[in-house]
């Protein structure tokens, strides 16, 4: 019975693995939509984010049933409710990927964007999912703290970004053009979403430390 149940948490473990890379695909193809305002990439995006939803779906029901026709010790136990918590992370980093993208294809991109370090804060992201999901599959605490950590990183790009687009909206010479406050907060709105996809990778990397030592603080 072991056995069969070590292969089905070898199942979930992989099924995360695949999920955690859809959303940095999501995150990666969302962020050259914008930077290079693709708006076929963009388009592209929105319709994948589903396929994360029904991923989400089949990690669910297989949460579900180790824990109902299993008989899971207490470490195995947190380590399947540290998979369903984390897959409703793992969603919403797709919805807010899907985001960005929506709001490329509404925008113009000029080189104000270029000038933002958004490129930095997507990566920055990125490597906070990949190593959230890591940190679970090799039951590693201190990358799991790691992350955590760097959830200052993203934040700090938050507030340079939010600085330089007050700028922009406050600086004279783009009155003339009506549409300059809008696109600035959308850019905003870009860099918030980042910003939310970096908390997500946080709640991740929690519930990884919960489900090595059990304890679950914010």
């Amino acid at each position: 019975m072991r056995s069969k149940f070590d292969r089905a948490l070898e199942k979930l473990h992989t099924q995360l693995v695949e999920m955690g890379e859809m959303c940095e695909d999501l995150i990666n193809n969302a962020s050259k939509a914008l930077l290079e305002n693709d708006q076929e990439l963009a388009h592209m995006v929105i319709n994948n984010e589903q396929e994360i939803d029904n991923e989400e779906r089949e990690i669910e029901t297989l949460c579900l049933k180790l824990l109902l026709t299993q008989q899971p010790v207490a470490r195995d136990l947190r380590q399947i409710s540290a998979a369903l918590k984390m897959i409703t992370d793992m969603e919403r980093i797709g919805d807010q990927a899907e985001d960005i993208a929506e709001i490329v294809t509404q925008m113009d991109v000029d080189d104000t964007l270029k000038q933002l370090p958004l490129y930095q804060m997507s990566e920055a992201t990125k490597w906070m999912v990949t190593k959230s999901i890591d940190a679970y599959v090799k039951k590693d605490s201190a990358l799991a703290e790691n992350v955590i950590k760097y959830d200052d990183v993203v934040d700090d790009l938050f507030s340079q970004i939010k600085g330089a687009l007050i700028t922009y909206i406050t600086d004279t010479s783009n009155m003339d053009n009506k549409d300059h406050g809008q696109y600035a907060l959308d850019l905003l709105m870009v860099a918030k979403y980042y910003e939310r996809i970096g908390d997500h990778a946080v709640n991740i990397a929690e519930w990884v430390l919960f489900s090595i030592t059990g304890e679950h603080v914010h």
